[in-house]
């Protein structure tokens, strides 16, 4: 599968040299699990810019009670995991369809012990549900976004807490896109500060025949074409 460039720009008056964090919902997630950090761009002061990538594919892990994680394996959206005992210990095994084929399942096939099962994008951890008993699993599901904010001392792999997951409200689509760049705006301080703005700007798309296509926006035409904050 492809990975999408991007390329966070800060046009900000920020004054307090904020990071910015980048993180992804699970929306199969019905036990409140919190949000993961996934990335966490510091010291990008007014005029920088920082370039990352966002891989469509993922790939899993399981975590036990004593502290151990199996090697990560790729998972593609309609497959099931399971955490084993085998002769030679604990082992991550493929475990067929999951129930439904947007979503990515692990399973705790122990017959003691709960687990956790990791999610990881690029290397780095995205989504994480803890506490899964014998019997339980843990269900995934990814929409082709990001949600993005600015926040203050965070740092990569964090659980963030639902308090400042609520604060964090702009969700950018990523649907169809090749590249683009990730816009920061507003700060400042006194009287004259404005909101933090992010918007999507120079976005490439993928034609559905003629390849590549671009688009672009402006700060005087202040479109948000895939930026929303909701």
């Amino acid at each position: 599968m492809s990975t999408i460039k991007l390329n966070f720009i800060n046009r900000s008056n920020d004054v307090n040299n904020s990071d910015i964090v980048i993180f992804q919902k699970n929306v199969s997630d019905a036990f409140g699990e919190t949000a993961v950090a996934w990335r966490v761009i510091k010291n990008c002061g007014q005029g920088m810019n920082h370039p990352f990538s966002f891989p469509e594919d993922v790939t899993i892990s399981a975590g036990d009670a004593y502290g151990n994680y199996t090697p990560q394996l790729p998972a593609q959206n309609g497959q099931s995991f399971q955490l084993i005992q085998t002769s030679s210990g604990e082992q991550l095994t493929a475990a067929g369809q999951a129930s439904s084929y947007a979503e990515i399942e692990l399973g705790n096939s122990l017959s003691r012990g709960a687990i956790s099962a990791n999610i990881y994008r690029d290397h780095k951890l995205v989504a994480i549900h803890t506490g899964i008993a014998p019997g339980q699993k843990a269900v995934f599901a990814f929409k082709p976004t990001i949600w993005i904010g600015v926040v203050s001392q965070m740092e990569e792999g964090a659980i963030m807490n639902q308090a400042i997951v609520s604060e964090l409200n702009t969700e950018i689509s990523l649907l169809g896109i090749v590249s683009a760049d990730i816009v920061l705006t507003g700060g400042g301080s006194g009287a004259n500060a404005l909101p933090f703005q992010f918007t999507l700007q120079n976005m490439n798309y993928w034609g559905a025949q003629s390849g590549m296509m671009s688009a672009s926006t402006s700060d005087a035409e202040g479109q948000q074409p895939t930026a929303s904050s909701l």
